[in-house]
């Protein structure tokens, strides 16, 4: 994939059809530590121990439309070609954490990509799913979560336009502080 936002979008997806009912989303960026890492950690159903180990192979797959499965066989390629790598933990009936890093300053490290449109797609298209969206950047960190935000909206709900376009600006008005800008 072109960019860490897809890859990101393509491991929530894979969680919400695990019957994740909660999503935690990380992207952080150092330049002081030359490292951008994406993590996707879920409650869904799990690996077993065999499947996790055959799980970075393409012909390795759950989907019953083809067979093959590119997300996470490309996803550690791409991060091994820029001197991070893959690392999945998995365990049967808790849920499983994908987390690949890249080398921030290698060439082939892949843009960050559309951060803010991945988090408001995967809300409005799961919005009974937990969300935790975690920013970190060397000038700090914000967080999302849609389980407060549901608490605090009393019953609106998440894939309404008006929450949707919120979400949005209040990911992008928090990228731009965490840019400096």
């Amino acid at each position: 994939m072109k960019e860490i936002s897809l890859n990101l979008l393509d491991i929530a997806q894979n969680s919400v059809s695990a019957g994740a009912t909660l999503i935690e989303l990380t992207v952080r960026e150092s330049q002081a530590e030359d490292i951008v890492l994406m993590s996707v950690a879920d409650n869904g159903k799990g690996m077993s121990p065999e499947f996790l180990a055959r799980v970075t192979d393409p012909f390795t797959t759950t989907r019953t439309t083809r067979p093959v499965g590119m997300g996470l066989p490309l996803l550690k390629m791409e991060a091994e070609m820029t001197g991070g790598g893959l690392e999945i933990k998995s365990e049967l009936g808790r849920g499983t954490t994908v987390t690949a890093t890249f080398r921030r300053s290698h060439i082939d490290t892949p843009p960050l990509g559309d951060l803010k449109g991945t988090v408001v797609t995967l809300v409005q298209g799961s919005p009974d799913i937990d969300f935790v969206y975690r920013r970190e950047t060397d000038l700090g960190q914000f967080v999302l979560s849609t389980r407060e935000m549901r608490e605090q909206l009393g019953g609106v709900p998440l894939d309404e336009p008006e929450v949707l376009a919120w979400i949005g600006e209040y990911i992008e008005e928090n990228e731009q502080s965490l840019q400096g800008e």
